[in-house]
């Protein structure tokens, strides 16, 4: 058994061309994917939101994240399924929070994708456990990338297929966190 930081060394050097620019980055993808997947084997749900301009990047990720007939379903659920309410201000997002918390009495983890300037990017700042890529904005405990980046859908991808790839690992046993 590997250990997670080896794993996606291996997995970024066989991904191709779109998944190098990851390798510069891996020693801040390796912490924080280890930290929240942690979380996930610990049986918190992962609560899935991206900005606006990003609907096309929720679709393709909760599309495809449960698309393995060999392997367990994740609990990785859209947020604009479990409550489309709009979210405006911070007494609507300790509600949000509390339905949550009710819903999810294991935990739960929001898992935001977008600019920070977003409102939804309030809510997922809301709980100090999530899983933030955030772009034009450097947080502690997130992923940043560059809004305006002309490959920024192709890596988008390529950080699916790599936290895809850890997950299934860590699932199986092959990568031990």
């Amino acid at each position: 058994m590997s250990d997670l930081s080896t794993f996606t060394l291996e997995s970024i050097r066989k991904g191709g061309p779109f998944m190098m620019w990851l390798e510069k980055r891996r020693f801040e993808w390796v912490p924080l994917m280890a930290a929240r997947l942690k979380l996930l084997l610990d049986g918190k749900s992962f609560v899935f939101l991206c900005d606006e301009k990003r609907s096309w990047y929720e679709e393709y990720f909760l599309k495809n994240i449960n698309d393995k007939p060999y392997r367990p379903l994740v609990p990785i659920f859209s947020l604009k399924a479990l409550c489309d309410k709009n979210v405006q201000n911070k007494e609507d997002i300790l509600l949000l929070n509390d339905l949550l918390d009710i819903a999810f009495p294991n935990g739960f983890v929001y898992f935001y994708v977008g600019t920070g300037l977003d409102k939804r990017a309030n809510i997922a700042k809301s709980k100090d456990d999530s899983l933030l890529w955030l772009f034009d904005e450097e947080l502690q405990n997130s992923f940043h990338l560059k809004s305006n980046d002309t490959d920024l859908d192709e890596k988008l991808i390529s950080m699916f297929k790599l936290f895809d790839k850890s997950l299934e690992a860590i699932l199986f046993s092959r990568v031990s966190l």
